[in-house]
């Protein structure tokens, strides 16, 4: 979507946020973008979303500068999901959020000095050396007001009491699916909070497009959540072909849409398969990693790829289509149904399976529209949140399939939801493989592709959730900002919810149910 922003000050931003909250009802934070406008001054745009008419709308405000310091009142109050967004902003900007009550970094360490999405930052390698040192930790955090003079204030929080026992859950921990860490306080064996520290691979893609061309930046998806590559590629072209206005051919639009559900597919028995080797079950692990390698086969015979997939261009495709992809993806199809029932036979339907993730890591329909807990996990509670469905692109909107929504709230219905979206991701595929356009599978593009000027937003489902793309150029080959949605970043936010209360032992198993991947979340 092309970008028409609500402007805010900074003395109506907060009254006029939560009348598009509670009157117009964008109860869906989609995500935060900070960025620095140049003359303008440092700033956020919002993209909100009324999630029973699907509605979305842009809010952009610029924050108030105070002394030296930038600063935006907290939409926390407002949307539980801005507690992680705006400590990104917060973390790459500088951005002070007023009454946040935990404005720590979030992905770089706690002695990084500067803001890096600054387009003042100072990037030579003279004054950005790396640490040898650990890490400082503190804990105590801050969170940050004005006083009646207007002055900035610092109130000083603490993070645990002297008499808690906290437990590091990660970063070096099979069941954390790669390094996060989870800091975990509690009481006994009952989790009392979580609080969680990102970064450990973050690399600061989002900052090297801003010096990469458009087509160079492309690579960079396919290393993000791997087993989404080829949905998030989508998401990067998509957006910088809306901005260009580029008309793609329907033969590009039916493979694009095939190869997502052979994605979706791909990531999702490896899912079936981890979650049950986090409890324990390899047989069901093995099962799955046997089928996704057929899968996998039937990619790479057009692709060129297994794991990292370097498929979507800007304009279509890479390549056309093998001349046996349509036979294969026909044999596919027809060999893994009969194989979903066996997942369940072997680990879905065990009696320690049920015990292990029923109840397991609740979250009910209101909790998980407002931390914005996006895609499988969201629609276990009932919430209509497929992007698929709700923003159609590709061909979506000319395949019949069915949104899967459970009741169960919990970790037992977020596996079921994975399990039946299989099913749902073979019928569309069905549906189109005999059906693939003649046409162009590329649409030649100029040798220096640049964007005019403008701000969009494009999203796609991608295996976990909600993944989208904003971007504003300013009419140059490289964009002035590049900001990625991530699929696991509120996912992640959402632990602390879901798991007070809990065992240790359900830490693991919503972790597993969850579906996060690590490098998505860092970028």
């Amino acid at each position: 979507m092309k970008l028409n922003n609500i402007e805010l000050n900074f003395d109506n931003f907060a009254p006029e946020m939560a009348k598009l909250k509670n009157e117009k009802h964008f109860d869906y934070l989609v995500t935060i973008i900070g960025e620095d406008f140049g003359e303008e001054g440092l700033g956020c745009i919002y993209i909100l979303e009324n999630t029973d008419t699907h509605e979305r709308c842009s809010v952009k405000t610029i924050g108030k500068k105070v002394g030296d310091d930038v600063v935006i009142p907290t939409t926390l109050n407002l949307w539980n999901a801005a507690n992680l967004l705006e400590r990104e902003v917060f973390d790459f900007l500088g951005i002070k959020f007023l009454g946040h009550p935990d404005m720590r970094r979030l992905f770089l360490r706690t002695d990084f000095n500067g803001y890096p999405l600054r387009k003042d930052f100072d990037e030579s390698p003279e004054n950005n050396k790396f640490p040898v040192t650990d890490e400082p930790e503190s804990d105590f955090t801050t969170e940050w007001n004005l006083d009646r003079s207007g002055n900035l204030v610092a109130t000083q929080h603490r993070l645990f009491d002297e008499d808690d026992f906290v437990v590091n859950m990660g970063p070096n921990h099979p069941s954390m699916h790669g390094v996060l860490r989870l800091q975990t306080i509690v009481d006994g064996e009952t989790i009392k909070g979580v609080y969680p520290h990102l970064g450990y691979i973050h690399r600061g893609m989002e900052k090297m497009c801003e010096s990469m061309t458009y087509p160079q930046s492309l690579a960079l998806t396919d290393r993000l959540n791997y087993l989404c590559a080829m949905m998030q590629r989508h998401a990067l072209v998509g957006v910088i072909e809306e901005g260009m206005g580029i008309e793609l051919s329907d033969r590009i639009l039916y493979i694009r849409t095939i190869m997502d559900e052979l994605q979706r597919i791909n990531n999702h028995l490896l899912f079936l398969g981890t979650c049950a080797q986090d409890l324990g079950a390899l047989t069901a692990f093995l099962y799955c990693m046997r089928d996704r390698e057929h899968v996998l086969n039937v990619m790479e015979e057009t692709t060129g790829g297994r794991l990292i997939q370097n498929y979507y261009r800007i304009g279509g495709l890479q390549d056309d289509i093998d001349p046996n992809f349509v036979q294969n993806t026909k044999t596919l199809c027809k060999y893994l149904r009969p194989m979903v029932q066996e997942y369940m036979d072997v680990f879905g339907d065990n009696v320690i399976t049920h015990q292990r993730l029923e109840g397991v890591g609740p979250m009910g329909l209101d909790d998980c529209i407002n931390y914005a807990l996006t895609g499988p996990a969201g629609r276990a509670a009932g919430w209509h949140n497929d992007v698929r469905k709700n923003h159609p692109y590709g061909v979506y909107d000319k395949v019949k399939f069915d949104e899967i929504t459970l009741t169960g709230a919990d970790s037992m219905a977020r596996y079921m939801v994975h399990i039946k979206e299989i099913y749902q991701s073979l019928n569309i595929i069905e549906q189109l493989i005999d059906n693939i356009p003649e046409g162009e599978f590329y649409i030649k593009q100029k040798p220096i592709i640049k964007v005019p000027e403008g701000q969009w937003f494009f999203s796609v489902e991608g295996g976990a959730g909600e993944f989208g793309v904003y971007l504003d150029s300013r009419g140059d080959k490289s964009p002035y900002r590049l900001k990625m949605r991530p699929m696991g970043l509120t996912l992640t936010g959402a632990f602390d919810k879901m798991l007070r209360g809990q065992k240790i032992a359900d830490l693991v198993a919503t972790g597993a149910a969850i579906d996060f991947v690590i490098p998505d979340i860092d970028r």
